[in-house]
């Protein structure tokens, strides 16, 4: 075995929770390619809703999933991932975030801590038991240091009879590598009264 890099165990870890016919979240459409993935998780019974607020993502994101005729398996939003709960009332079995900003486009534009944890608290009422929500943490730009900080300190208070939260990473690379933490949900959380 091979110890795999993040954006693969990210992978790995979705493929456990995420199946056919269940629904799924990107959370930053980015350049399309894991809400491809998950379009191709879910089936033609499944659905994944993504976001992102660039129009230049929503529209690379369109292309991906056209250039592979899945296309009916998603809906590709250009809202931010705050509004999760404005779009999606169903289960969901995964989600995903890549925080940081859009390779190839203004720097400037970059997920916040603020908008992040509201999505992470929306997600964490619509996950079902079993489900996963994977973040991949860029920290290495501006502001990125923050929001790593706000997250793990929401993630980290989290309470462990409800939500498993994990962190995986590789200590000994340079220049602010990137590193993964997921959620899962073990009962249902917050608990209905």
């Amino acid at each position: 075995m091979k110890l795999e890099r993040e954006l693969q165990y990210a992978q790995t870890l979705l493929k456990s929770a995420v199946h056919e016919g269940n629904v799924a979240v990107d959370a930053t459409a980015g350049n399309g390619h894991d809400t491809l993935f998950l379009a191709q998780l879910v089936g033609d019974d499944g659905f994944v809703y993504a976001f992102d607020v660039q129009k230049q993502a929503v529209d690379a994101t369109l292309h991906r999933l056209l250039d592979h005729a899945l296309e009916h398996r998603a809906l590709v939003l250009n809202d931010g991932h705050e509004n999760v709960a404005k779009y999606v009332n169903k289960p969901v079995a995964g989600a995903i975030f890549n925080l940081g900003y859009l390779p190839g486009s203004d720097h400037e534009i970059s997920t916040r801590p603020n908008t992040t944890i509201q999505a992470l608290e929306s997600l964490l009422k619509l996950l079902k038991v079993g489900g996963i929500i994977v973040l991949v943490i860029y920290h290495g730009h501006e502001g990125g240091k923050e929001e790593r900080d706000e997250v793990i300190r929401f993630v980290s208070e989290l309470p462990q009879k409800y939500i498993h939260v994990l962190r995986y990473e590789f200590l000994n690379q340079k220049n602010d590598p990137p590193f993964v933490i997921a959620l899962e949900k073990v009962k249902e959380y917050p608990p209905k009264s």
